[in-house]
């Protein structure tokens, strides 16, 4: 075989992220799992949902960043917007925390819906899109964030410095946090399969101080004044 031709195959090669396919392969099952044990489940909603499985791993492995553009307009424009209305008026079905951080370019507040990764005063996002995430690209211009969840009976922002961490495999972080907790394995079977690049951000809770809102980068705070 010529170099050329090794180069051609290697280019067109399928590859796929650590843990989607096993990702995959748990969500299709839970989705025939869910309607067989659902009296008049729809048995084309199951074959639509198994599809679009499907064709998100095929995606995967053809182009990741056409994956990476899916998902985050699947997300900004429809599962983002209903997580914070969710968040809104009290309703939190998935057990997910907010995510606040301050924009790199605009220095205005953002804000997404992330996986609860809390342990103690660390909280852990496993992010699907790796540095292609936007909130991921604010933390390394800014690290100072916000993370809104659970204190007791009530929600209230924590603020905390994040950091990201390359070296740290997502895929063991993930197994770390999800610890037997039914709704953090759900969210952790969605991330790998819409993932294209799984990375791990750490927060270190500042749970002993009141949470201000995230402060403007000084040369924000120069210009505004």
């Amino acid at each position: 075989m010529s170099e050329s031709t090794a180069v051609i195959r290697s280019r067109f090669r399928f590859r796929v992220p650590r843990g989607l396919l096993a990702g995959t392969l748990v969500a299709i099952g839970l989705t025939w799992v869910l309607y067989k044990i659902q009296p008049g489940a729809s048995l084309l909603s199951a074959q639509v949902q198994t599809g679009i499985f499907l064709g998100l791993l095929l995606l995967t492995g053809c182009s990741r960043r056409a994956k990476v553009l899916l998902a985050r307009t699947v997300q900004r424009y429809l599962l983002n917007p209903l997580f914070r209305l969710l968040f809104a008026i009290g309703l939190n079905p998935l057990g997910l925390a907010i995510l606040e951080t301050r924009g790199r370019v605009s220095g205005k507040i953002r804000r997404v819906p992330v996986g609860n990764g809390r342990k103690g005063d660390s909280f852990w996002i496993i992010a699907e899109h790796g540095t292609r995430a936007g909130y991921v690209r604010n933390i390394a211009r800014d690290p100072r964030v916000r993370v809104r969840l659970r204190v007791g009976l009530r929600y209230r922002w924590v603020s905390g410095i994040a950091t990201i961490r390359p070296d740290d495999d997502p895929l063991a972080r993930q197994r770390r946090i999800i610890a037997w907790h039914p709704l953090r394995a759900l969210n952790a079977m969605y991330v790998r399969v819409w993932g294209a690049d799984l990375l791990v951000v750490h927060v270190q809770l500042h749970t002993d101080r009141p949470a201000a809102a995230v402060p403007a980068t000084p040369a924000l705070a120069a210009a505004q004044k």
